[in-house]
């Protein structure tokens, strides 16, 4: 196994704790841990998919990654105005 396997199976399990934890209830899904985990897993997955020139992968792993900033930056914009 290579080290980027390594990096590839680590981005992934961050994205699946997070949906796992949401549908067990023990983590919501508008919460900046959320949101947190899911952009840094995505990340990870979208700069591999862009090296690999995987392009549905990176497609895929790049929306979510943009769509979990966005989220985090509506929560963050919450926090500071309350």
């Amino acid at each position: 196994m290579h080290a980027i396997d390594v990096v590839e199976i680590v981005g992934a399990l961050t994205i699946l704790v997070a949906f796992a934890a949401a549908q067990a209830g023990k983590l919501q899904q508008r919460t900046i841990t959320y949101q947190l985990l899911n952009l840094l897993g995505s990340g990870v997955l979208a700069t591999i998919a862009a090296v690999q020139q995987s392009w549905g992968f990176l497609l895929l792993e790049g929306s979510w990654a943009v769509i979990s900033l966005l989220g985090l930056l509506n929560l963050l914009r919450r926090e500071k105005a309350d």
